[in-house]
């Protein structure tokens, strides 16, 4: 039995067996996810990480110059979900089953859904784990996995919101704690991001074609891939630092009232910042102001609720000498305010034009990760884990971790990772930007070239390991710890003593009236369209909407100045009521979102652009994007031409031809250029060269050499990709693919499924045909062969010539304005673009 009733009051059992499942999880996957994080940084200084190593722990019984599901390429995208999705996801449910039973004084709703929850949850890890390092994926930063486990993840999602809502109705506090406001943002909003990033065509089970394409690729994903961090890592852990720190401070929250505006400041705020990942880049110049100027805004909600928790600790700052839970809550609280700091910073243009595609963006990623999803993490379980499980062990008869020295040490070791790893990429990041953009001082020359640049941050890069893998060590510690004191205690199911029933003022018919009408959300909701309308509308009308909604906003000020009171009390019947309060979430978060896609959806076509549009991809060539996809190369190369000095400069030129043999102008990325991507490939980080003009630049044979040995460039880190001339191109699954593309509006022409694979093996009989008379390394079954016709015609069937196809093809346009200039025909692979040497 869950519950007891006496009279006025009902005895009620919290189901902490799912919190205690979550915990357990949490710490199994962040143990998976640190460990391939520290193996795939050991990679960045040395390439034999990628799997030559084998050969040497197996004193040369493994021979192999590396391992495909082991590379760089392959492990980084699991690493990062790994630590969002495993580690933090984990976490995250675990806190916010404990703390939403205690908060709404009723059990879960309903135990099915928790252990639907649960073990949905953990197979989606699973299926991930397995799916990425084979190298199916979407090829989207934070959203590579397959259709299929989306679908699944949505449906769990929907299990936790139907299970989290239920709750909520069922609860015996009429009023919403602050950390529930925080949850709910967390579940309407991810389920909203989720969705509308991962809407895809499937052309199998495993592979499928983005809705969007290029620029709006970039920028949906962007808007995903920012708000993840936000409602994902951000929300919820700021939830739980809300229920968390003042339990274990023994203190009430700093300011109520500075909760509420940190709470709606973020969520408004937050949404419309994801542009700033795309600044200096082909991104309508509207949408990269407007995300850095609503990610300079953030700066006061982000420190506001910084402040909030660390004042939270006033008159308890005596237990952080001793208590190492409080030690982790207040330096993760800490490196929220630092990230948070940096965040903004980094999206002023001018700086962005140094930190982005470095290795700053990383240490910035990382000091909110590991130092405040980590260490709130952390403070949560060693404060969960003798309440969870009862040992008696305590001087005071309570329940005691298993060894509180070893909590504290976990603590300096983890910080000492953490500025380790953080300050080496600040070095690394800040002398990598410089040096890339470094020219002469007539500024006609580039000063070092990408290998020395690499080989320069080699130092940095060793430092970043080893902050890693003290950060690692400090984790294993907690592991040990938790599990020991789990072996020296029983589990234990809290109960507590609760109201009967629900309190009349809660949800109620007249508060969800009231909610909506109400000057608030009425002076809000119309001063936001205003400043939207003044961004839209044409000179002269846009002073009007501004200045109306300047008005608007010095009469809202006005009317709630006259009567203070009862806007609070608008407010608090809005806490007590959970439906209009979630729907004004929804509204602030979405609204942000429609404004900046909905337009870019609609203008940002093939056929309105006027200046360059992308030369389609040959059959191929498009088998050859997604085997550059398969093997992550986008984590480590651009395809996006800066509009800066230094980038133009280095990546700019074009070796590549219009059909009456006119070399292309080249210079910096339009957004035409890419505009039938799908998905987008312009890359975050460059640990390689950017790729955007790489067609024709080097020869067929270069390129094959290279994936086979990269050491051929001396000073290089890349894995080798020697599987490539092995296995054989998947040529029967492009009918399918052309006719998703086709589907989704890339105006391919019509052609039957032999016409396509006819055309797919003529192209590649063609590069085949140039590497054999160049005598190449052949693959080991080609070796015995004499016959060159035959080498050829079965070298034309491995991946690496279909590869070779599209890094040839990068770069290639056709110049709008010049009606002569059109698309080759894709049914005649003998033109320029398409053509081997």
């Amino acid at each position: 039995m869950n519950t007891s009733t006496n009279a006025a009051t009902t005895t009620i059992v919290y189901d902490d067996k799912t919190v205690r499942r979550f915990m357990i999880a949490s710490i199994i996957f962040g143990l998976v996810g640190m460990l391939v994080g520290v193996i795939a940084a050991f990679q960045l200084n040395f390439w034999q990480m990628n799997g030559k190593f084998l050969e040497y722990i197996t004193f040369g019984a493994f021979k192999s110059e590396g391992v495909s599901f082991l590379t760089f390429g392959r492990l980084r995208p699991l690493h990062t979900n790994a630590a969002i999705f495993a580690f933090v996801g984990n976490m995250m449910f675990a806190g916010v089953y404990y703390s939403t039973q205690r908060l709404c004084k009723c059990r879960t709703a309903s135990d099915f859904l928790s252990g639907l929850h649960f073990w949905g949850w953990q197979l989606i890890i699973v299926a991930a784990a397995i799916t990425l390092p084979a190298g199916l994926t979407r090829g989207k930063e934070y959203a590579e996995l397959i259709w299929p486990i989306n679908i699944a993840v949505a449906l769990i999602w929907v299990v936790f919101a139907i299970n989290f809502f239920w709750t909520l109705a069922k609860r015996r506090e009429p009023n919403l704690y602050v950390a529930i406001w925080f949850y709910i943002a967390t579940i309407i909003t991810v389920a909203m991001l989720y969705i509308v990033n991962h809407l895809s065509f499937p052309t199998s089970l495993t592979h499928s074609y983005p809705v969007f394409a290029g620029v709006q690729d970039a920028l949906v994903q962007w808007w995903y891939g920012h708000n993840a961090v936000a409602f994902f890592l951000t929300t919820p852990i700021l939830g739980i630092m809300y229920y968390f720190m003042p339990k274990a401070a023994g203190r009430p929250v700093y300011s109520y009232r500075l909760s509420i505006i940190h709470f709606w400041a973020l969520v408004f705020i937050y949404i419309w910042a994801g542009p700033h990942h795309l600044l200096n880049t082909a991104l309508p110049n509207w949408l990269q102001t407007l995300g850095m100027l609503f990610s300079l805004m953030l700066w006061a909600p982000s420190w506001g609720g910084m402040l909030n928790g660390l004042l939270t600790l006033r008159g308890a700052w005596d237990k952080l000498r001793t208590d190492p839970v409080i030690k982790f809550f207040a330096a993760g609280v800490t490196f929220y305010g630092m990230a948070t700091f940096e965040g903004p910073l980094m999206s002023i243009k001018a700086i962005n034009q140094l930190s982005h595609y470095t290795d700053w963006t990383i240490g910035h990623v990382h000091s909110g990760t590991l130092g405040w999803n980590g260490f709130m993490a952390a403070g949560m379980f060693y404060w969960m884990a003798p309440r969870l499980w009862k040992n008696n062990k305590g001087t005071d008869g309570g329940s005691v971790l298993w060894r509180e020295s070893w909590a504290n040490m976990h603590f300096w070791i983890g910080t000492v990772g953490i500025l380790l790893y953080v300050a080496s990429m600040w070095v690394s990041g800040i002398m990598e930007g410089l040096m890339l953009s470094a020219t002469n001082e007539a500024g006609t020359t580039l000063r070092h070239d990408f290998v020395t640049v690499t080989q320069a941050k080699h130092v940095m890069l060793l430092f970043r390991g080893f902050g890693g893998l003290l950060y690692l060590a400090g984790f294993i510690m907690l592991a040990i710890n938790i599990f020991k004191t789990i072996r020296m205690s029983s589990p234990v199911e809290a109960s507590a003593e609760v109201p009967a029933d629900a309190s009349p003022e809660q949800d109620s018919a007249r508060g969800l009236g009231l909610i909506f009408r109400n000057d608030p959300v009425t002076y809000s909701f119309w001063v936001i369209i205003f400043v939207i309308l003044w961004l839209f509308l044409p000179d002269g009308m846009d002073i009007g909407a501004l200045i109306i909604a300047c008005g608007l906003s010095v009469q809202a000020i006005w009317i709630f100045t006259r009567n203070p009171g009862r806007w609070a009390e608008l407010y608090d019947s809005l806490e007590k009521n959970w439906v209009p309060f979630t729907v004004l979430v929804f509204i602030a978060a979405a609204l942000g979102g429609a404004v900046q896609i909905i337009p870019t959806v609609i203008a940002q076509k093939g056929e309105y652009m006027d200046d360059r549009r992308q030369i389609l991809y040959t059959p191929l060539e498009l088998a050859g994007r997604d085997l550059y996809i398969t093997e992550g190369c986008y984590n480590c190369h651009s395809q996006m031409i800066r509009m800066l000095e230094g980038d133009i400069l280095r990546y700019g030129k074009s070796e590549l031809t219009d059909k009456d043999n006119n070399k292309l102008d080249g210079g910096y990325s339009r957004i035409g250029e890419s505009i039938y991507n799908r998905p987008f490939q312009w890359g975050s980080k460059r640990t390689g060269p950017d790729l955007a003009r790489e067609g024709r630049v080097r020869s067929d044979v270069w390129h094959y050499n290279h994936m086979v040995d990269p050491r051929m460039n001396p000073g290089s880190i890349m894995p080798s990709y020697h599987w490539m001339i092995d296995k054989k191109t998947d040529i029967k699954a492009l009918p399918g693919k052309i006719a998703v593309l086709s589907k989704l509006g890339v105006p391919y022409e019509a052609m039957t499924e032999d016409v396509i694979e006819d055309n797919a093996k003529l192209q590649a009989l063609g590069i085949a045909r140039g590497l054999v008379a160049n005598e190449v390394v052949l693959p080991k079954d080609l070796e015995d062969m004499d016959d060159e016709a035959a080498i050829a015609s079965a070298l034309a069937e491995r991946q690496i010539v279909a590869l070779i196809a599209y890094l040839q093809k990068l770069g290639a346009y056709e110049n709008v304005e010049n009606k002569d200039v059109t698309a080759p025909s894709l049914t005649n692979p003998d033109n320029k673009h398409a053509e081997s040497e």
